[in-house]
């Protein structure tokens, strides 16, 4: 498994584990000195990843084992049926999407999708959509509206692709209709940041009447990076930028951005891919279930007061 810097120690020590398991022999026990280190282990852990700082978040959340879409698609549903093209153009592999069907309940199921090699990751273009990746989006959108389908969507991505071609077919354009149309889609619609949410790509399939985000995926304006070459002319300030721009749930909470945190294995999702993904299957189905009552009119109502919320402020 790739590691990060500070997961070091614990990998170092979880190997140390390992060997003494490999030694042990009906001749020599040495469980006392296993339990040992499983007790050390599990004290580094909490020590490492209940106070890790903003960026060492941020890197959690594009670490390369992490669940993509297709990850929890496999792990969720019962059934997935991808649909594919824009009808206008092309079909784009970064952005993914087909009905599906979770523990019985029919959804339309749409998100970004990375790599994981290098030939994939070319194939999907690191998960940054094109302009027909959003149209895909929206399409597939609004045919589940037509049946009244929820629409549940999987955030991952570092922002839309900014290259000539798709600057040439209207990137802008197919950002700003899926912000309008998503708006007045009468249907259910979830959002969750499940890795990375960065810029106007994560939120042309973010408006939402339910905004979920994992535990450490972030939700951002712009990447730590973009926003440290910006401000400080270099992208080595990124750990501060992290930590300036509050992209993580707690801070989203408290403005009115996201809704809920979806808790995530110790050490995160790549750790127990699984047991994320039970825990993001119940936060749905709770919310489709609660939503399930709601007329097309009361669902429109009520996000529309949700955006009109955020940025509120009191003049003194």
């Amino acid at each position: 498994m790739a590691t990060l810097d500070f997961e070091k120690p614990i990998l170092d020590l979880e190997h140390k584990i390992d060997d003494l398991r490999q030694m042990g022999s009906k001749r020599v026990t040495l469980e006392p000195e296993i339990k040992r280190l499983e007790a050390k282990l599990e004290k580094l852990k909490n020590d490492v990843y209940k106070n890790m700082t903003p960026w060492q978040r941020v890197q959690i959340a594009r670490h390369p084992k992490r669940p993509y879409t297709l990850d929890y698609i496999r792990m969720m549903t019962d059934e997935f049926l991808e649909l594919h093209g824009d009808r206008l153009y092309a079909d784009d592999a970064a952005m993914i999407g087909g009905f599906a069907v979770i523990d019985g309940h029919k959804v339309m199921i749409v998100g970004h999708q990375k790599g994981r090699d290098v030939k994939e990751n070319v194939m999907r273009n690191f998960g940054c959509a094109h302009p027909e990746g959003y149209r895909k989006a929206i399409r597939l959108m609004r045919l589940a509206a037509k049946f009244r389908v929820p629409v549940v969507c999987l955030i991952d991505t570092p922002g839309a692709y900014p290259g000539i071609g798709a600057e040439e077919r209207g990137q802008a354009q197919a950002i700003a209709e899926n912000l309008r149309d998503m708006m007045g889609l009468a249907t259910t619609v979830i959002a969750v940041i499940i890795g990375e949410g960065g810029s106007g790509g994560a939120l042309g399939i973010g408006v939402a009447d339910h905004v979920l985000i994992l535990q450490h995926a972030y939700y951002s304006v712009i990447s730590p990076e973009g926003c440290a070459s910006i401000l400080w002319r270099s992208s080595l300030k990124a750990p501060l930028a992290a930590e300036a721009l509050k992209l993580h749930g707690e801070d989203l909470i408290k403005f009115n951005i996201v809704d809920e945190i979806i808790p995530e294995p110790l050490g995160g999702a790549h750790r127990d891919p699984q047991g994320a993904a039970d825990s993001l299957k119940a936060a749905l189905l709770k919310l489709i279930k609660k939503s399930s009552s709601a007329s097309p009119q009361e669902l429109l109502d009520a996000r529309y007061q949700k955006y009109r919320r955020i940025g509120e402020f009191i003049e003194k």
